[in-house]
């Protein structure tokens, strides 16, 4: 039992050598953030990176609670293509809702030893955003535009704020709300949010955690290494639909962006990061430049 500890410690030892002094922008999101103990896991994740010589982001959502909030006030919920319809009485509920959850997030990391500080994407100006507007393609049918509302997508990010942070061994912690350029508050999809801090910060890594396996393929089956080409088309497919949707193009925008690799993965399994990070087969599916 013992040899086999040290076996372990053995086979992430080329991991730690390889992405001591990187970055890793981490998406923090779905069970893994209503669980308990999942909650401690990834704490005690994040601050082991921290600890070995990485500079880990993270990045968190809040949808399912920000629903349950929503649904508690009365006010019923519409998305289109995976994004929530943000009115200005829910983008009130929204800002409340993600400003409790970075608190927690940086609790739970300051307990395990970590010195985590919350942001918003308002902080500094840290996550520039304009109105999004959705754009619907379905079979056979001319695309459709859609208004959500006060939903962003990103334009700009200063990372000042992040470097200045990690250089003082600080672990940011941020919630995905960004501010336009009359003042406008927008909510903003957090897997875009990840992907653009990602790139905007040259990460080595882009982690998504989310409550499914990984990306299946049309039989239903995981697919451990998935082409950006590929991706492309299982979105035009279908195969790959709705909240899966941003995940998936947000990997694809960060690799094109300057980021090394991607990665979807369970946040349902103990101890995902650490998993995806230090094993050689590592978890879910890794999105890739490599076409296929």
């Amino acid at each position: 039992m013992l040899i086999q500890k040290a076996d372990t410690l053995l086979e992430a030892l080329p991991y730690i050598q390889r992405f001591s002094g990187k970055t890793l922008v981490v998406k923090y999101g779905g069970h893994a953030m209503e669980d308990e103990e999942l909650k401690q896991q990834f704490a005690q994740d994040i601050v082991l990176l921290k600890f070995v010589g990485m500079n880990p982001v993270v990045v968190h959502g809040g949808g399912p609670q920000i629903g349950e909030m929503l649904k508690k006030l009365g006010i019923t919920s519409h998305f289109v293509r995976g994004m929530r319809v943000t009115d200005t009485p829910t983008m009130e509920v929204v800002e409340m809702v993600l400003g409790k959850i970075n608190q927690e997030v940086v609790t739970l990391i300051n307990r395990q030893g970590g010195k985590a500080v919350g942001l918003s994407g308002k902080d500094g100006e840290l996550l520039i955003a304009r109105k999004m507007l959705v754009t619907v393609a379905e079979d056979g049918q001319p695309p459709t535009t859609h208004d959500v509302g006060l939903v962003g997508e990103v334009v700009g990010v200063n990372p000042r704020v992040i470097n200045a942070l990690t250089a003082a061994n600080f672990i940011p912690v941020i919630a995905p709300v960004g501010i336009g350029q009359d003042g406008e508050t927008y909510n903003i999809n957090a897997d875009l949010v990840a992907g653009k801090v990602a790139e905007a910060l040259q990460a080595e890594k882009l982690i998504l955690l989310t409550d499914v396996e990984g990306i299946k393929g049309k039989d239903g089956t995981l697919i451990p290494t998935l082409g950006s080409d590929q991706a492309e088309v299982l979105i035009r497919s279908g195969t790959i639909g709705e909240g899966m949707i941003p995940k998936v193009e947000c990997c694809i925008a960060a690799l094109r962006g300057g980021v090394k690799k991607t990665h979807v993965i369970d946040g349902r399994m103990r101890h995902a990061t650490l998993l995806e990070i230090f094993t050689k087969e590592g978890i879910g599916t890794e999105v890739v430049r490599r076409t296929t």
